[in-house]
C-alpha cells in the first residue's frame, strides 16, 4: 500500500518523488501499454504532470522542495496508477498522438495506433497520387486519427464516426481543442448505417481483439470501454462488416485502411484470396492493411 504518511515527511524534492515512482512502478510490476515503454519515463510523466510541469521541464528544477499539498496530489496520483492499475493518461487527461496531445478519459481508447506512421506519410505508396477531398475516420473514439488527417492533409474534409455517444462527447472536445470545427464533421453511426458519403480514404482502428487475447489483457485494460476492444472469438467481426460495406461508400479509387492487430493472423488464413497489403510499419506496430477499392470490389461478398 502506498500510504501520505510515510513520505511526507521524508522525501522533499521532485527527483526523490520520481525515484519513489519509478521504484514502486518496478516492485508492483505494472504494465506499461499506453504510451511510455520505460518505467522511468512514466514515472517522470507521472509526478511532473502531478505538478502541471511539462514533461521537458529543466532538470535543475527536479531538486525543487515541494509543498504538502503537490506531495499528496503526486501520490494520489501514484496510487491510482499502481494499485488501481488506471493508465496513466486517464489520471493526466491526456495523451500523445503523432505528437498531437488529445484529451482522454475512460469514454475512449487511449490512443496508441501504430497508424500514426501511415498518416505522417499520406498513407504513401497505398494512396493513389492527386488530392484528397474526403476522408472517413470510423470507429474513431477520441478523435485523434481523424484529426491528424486533417493537419496532413488540410485541404480535405474529414468525417469521424462511431457508435458510441459517450466517445463523440470526448471526440467533440479534441475537436475544439484542435480548432478543426470547420474542416471536420461528427457522425453517431453504427459503422455506415449513418454515413451518406463518398471517400478518397477511409481508415478504421475498429476493436479487434479476439475472445482468447481479451480474457488475458493485463488490468490495466480494463478501465478503457469494453465496446472498444472484444470484436467475438477471432476479433473480426467488425471489420468484415467493414469490408463487406466499404465499396459502398469508397471513390472508385479510394482507399481503405484497417488495423486489426493480433488479429491479422485470423484475416489471413480465412481469407488467403483477398489481396490484403499488409503495411511494414518502420516504427514497430504490426496488424493494418490497406486495400484499393478496385482490389476489394471482387471479394465484398466473402464478408457478408
Amino acid at each position: 500500500m502506498i500510504k501520505q504518511q510515510d513520505y511526507l515527511g521524508t522525501l522533499s524534492s521532485i527527483r526523490d518523488f520520481t525515484r519513489l515512482c519509478y521504484s514502486k512502478m518496478m516492485q508492483h510490476k505494472v504494465y506499461l501499454g499506453h504510451g511510455q515503454v520505460n518505467p522511468a519515463d512514466e514515472a517522470r510523466q507521472l509526478v511532473l504532470a502531478a505538478l502541471y510541469l511539462p514533461w521537458d521541464t529543466d532538470e535543475a528544477m527536479l531538486d525543487a522542495k515541494l509543498l504538502d499539498v503537490e506531495k499528496k496530489r503526486i501520490v494520489e496520483f501514484m496510487t491510482r496508477r499502481i494499485e488501481g492499475r488506471e493508465p496513466l493518461p486517464y489520471i493526466i487527461n491526456e495523451a500523445w498522438f503523432m505528437q498531437l496531445p488529445f484529451y482522454v478519459d475512460t469514454r475512449v481508447l487511449v490512443p496508441r495506433s501504430p497508424v500514426s506512421q501511415l498518416i505522417e506519410n499520406q498513407f504513401s505508396p497505398f494512396l493513389r497520387p492527386g488530392p484528397v477531398e474526403r476522408i472517413l475516420d470510423l470507429c474513431t473514439g477520441s478523435g485523434c486519427i481523424g484529426i491528424a488527417c486533417a493537419y496532413v492533409f488540410d485541404s480535405a474534409f474529414v468525417d469521424i464516426a462511431d457508435i458510441s455517444s459517450s466517445a463523440l462527447e470526448v471526440a467533440h472536445i479534441n475537436i475544439e481543442k484542435h480548432e478543426m470545427q470547420d474542416q471536420m464533421a461528427i457522425i453517431e453511426s453504427d459503422l455506415f448505417a449513418n454515413v451518406s458519403h463518398k471517400y478518397d480514404l477511409i481508415i478504421s482502428n475498429p476493436p479487434y481483439v479476439d475472445r482468447s487475447d481479451l480474457a488475458q489483457m493485463p488490468a490495466e485494460y480494463q478501465h478503457e470501454p469494453a465496446l472498444a476492444l472484444g470484436s467475438g472469438a477471432d476479433g473480426l467481426d467488425i471489420c468484415k462488416q467493414i469490408l463487406a460495406q466499404a465499396n459502398d461508400y469508397l471513390t472508385d479509387d479510394g482507399l481503405l485502411v484497417v488495423e486489426v492487430g493480433n488479429s491479422e493472423i485470423h484475416l489471413m488464413q480465412q481469407y488467403p484470396q483477398v489481396p490484403f497489403t499488409w503495411v511494414d510499419l518502420a516504427e514497430g506496430g504490426n496488424g493494418i492493411f490497406a486495400i484499393s477499392a478496385q482490389d476489394l470490389k471482387p471479394h465484398r461478398a466473402l464478408f457478408k
